[in-house]
């Protein structure tokens, strides 16, 4: 117990932070960031408690009798609806990096390389692996999950505890950002896709003209090689366009947090 503070007061205290807590928790637990399973579950809580302390610093929290009554109920649900949207639309663009990855995986016939992803909780292909590190590494880099949650610690703004929330935005936010992650996709992985195309019509001449050149034992190796050779020389491309898929993530979060409070 805090000094000079009875139990009626910290209960009432406790109760106003865990609503602090509420939209800040579920943005960590659907972020790609916080939200994978490589991180443990007492990360996530005390990462929500520390981040909690300036909303209960800084923004108007509901009375405690008013929390303590059934009909705050759809209050506790609109928090977490807006904490999941915001994590769900930053995730789903950054789909847009394993798609890439796997496409590019099917295409050089690397598809068969997989290993246990511990985010998504399956079996992915190693390149599509390597660019959603990759393009989490560039993401932390560039300070931009301190960016996303200055976003959502600042749509307390325009979106205070128990205001109304409209359905209809975040599902046209959802349908845009899944369309955008199909789309940034198709960008990142058509240079290479386009220049392994090419190679394997070369290789399937080559192997007809010369039918003792096996596909397996002739095209495997250099369309491997060519694969690794690709990707490293579009490395700092990648960095860039990786740099521009973060800030669109960021960007649409903002978009969606002003289009829901008007």
């Amino acid at each position: 117990m805090l000094p000079m503070l009875a139990l009626s007061e910290t209960t009432e205290i406790l109760a106003q932070y865990m609503i602090a807590m509420l939209r800040i928790g579920a943005f960590l637990l659907a972020s790609p960031v916080f939200g994978g399973r490589f991180v443990p579950l007492p990360v996530r809580i005390v990462a929500t408690a520390i981040i909690a302390l300036p909303v209960m610093a800084r923004v108007s929290l509901p009375a405690p009798e008013v929390i303590s009554g059934l009909s705050f109920v759809p209050v506790i649900l609109t928090e977490l609806i807006i904490g999941l949207a915001a994590g769900l639309l930053l995730t789903i663009l950054f789909g847009a990096a394993a798609l890439a990855g796997d496409r590019i995986a099917s295409t050089a016939g690397l598809g068969f390389a997989a290993q246990f992803d511990p985010a998504g909780g399956g079996q992915t292909p190693i390149v599509a692996t390597i660019f959603s590190l990759f393009l989490l590494s560039v993401f932390l880099g560039t300070d931009g999950h301190l960016l996303a949650i200055r976003l959502v610690l600042e749509s307390y703004d325009i979106l205070p505890v128990g205001a109304a929330l409209s359905a209809q935005i975040l599902i046209t936010a959802g349908l845009e950002a899944g369309g955008m992650m199909f789309a940034i996709g198709a960008a990142i992985m058509l240079p290479i896709v386009a220049a392994l195309l090419l190679l394997n019509i070369v290789i399937g001449m080559l192997t007809r003209s010369a039918p003792q050149l096996n596909v397996f034992s002739f095209g495997f190796p250099i369309t491997m090689a060519a694969t690794f050779l690709l990707v490293i020389v579009f490395a700092p491309g990648l960095i860039g366009a990786f740099q521009d898929l973060s800030q669109t993530g960021t960007d649409s979060i903002a978009s969606m947090l002003e289009a829901a409070g008007g």
